[in-house]
């Protein structure tokens, strides 16, 4: 309200000054009621925001925890599925190693060459620490792949007439072998 639209009423100057003081008055307790009411609306709307983000937060924590969940499980089968690998490994090592010892112990000279004429799935290592099938393999070898082992030189059979039997060839193609490998030894 202003002072002019009260004199065109007709009001008298005291008159126009009464309604404008209490014009002010009830203006002042509106905006008053006003900067109450936006506090308690920004107050309000902030309460909003904090419960909307702690929602968000619970949201997202209960769902981290089955994430943790499915996590924890997947590492676990992974632990689970690393440790039967090595436990695999492990045991292939052990059973490669007995069967290296095994071969030397039979005099093998190319324990390389002899283990690739072996069937090894019929080879198992016990709980023992024993090997199972690789001896009746060795002996196959030793009679028809004589040449990887090392029997010794051997002289041949000179009967009493004095005349050497024919050569044995197996112990012919070992000292060849063997002599090629001493060659080639001393060239190095």
């Amino acid at each position: 309200m202003k002072k002019e639209q009260l004199k065109e009423l007709g009001l008298s100057d005291e008159q126009i000054t009464k309604v404008i003081a209490l014009n002010d008055k009830d203006v002042s307790a509106i905006k008053g009621s006003s900067a109450e009411l936006s506090t308690e609306n920004e107050s309000l709307k902030q309460q909003i925001a904090d419960r909307d983000k702690d929602l968000k937060k619970l949201r997202k924590e209960s769902s981290d925890n089955k994430d943790l969940s499915k996590q924890l499980k997947d590492w676990q089968d992974k632990y689970k599925q690393d440790t039967e690998q090595l436990n695999d490994q492990l045991s292939q090592t052990k059973l490669n190693n007995a069967i290296d010892q095994s071969l030397t112990q039979s005099k093998v000279r190319n324990t390389k060459a002899a283990k690739a004429l072996l069937n090894m799935d019929n080879i198992k290592l016990n709980d023992k620490g024993e090997l199972i099938g690789l001896d009746e393999q060795v002996k196959g070898l030793k009679q028809s792949d004589a040449y990887l082992f090392d029997e010794g030189s051997k002289q041949p059979y000179i009967p009493a007439n004095g005349q050497p039997t024919g050569n044995n060839e197996t112990q012919t193609m070992t000292n060849i072998f063997t002599k090629g490998l001493v060659n080639n030894n001393d060239n190095n």
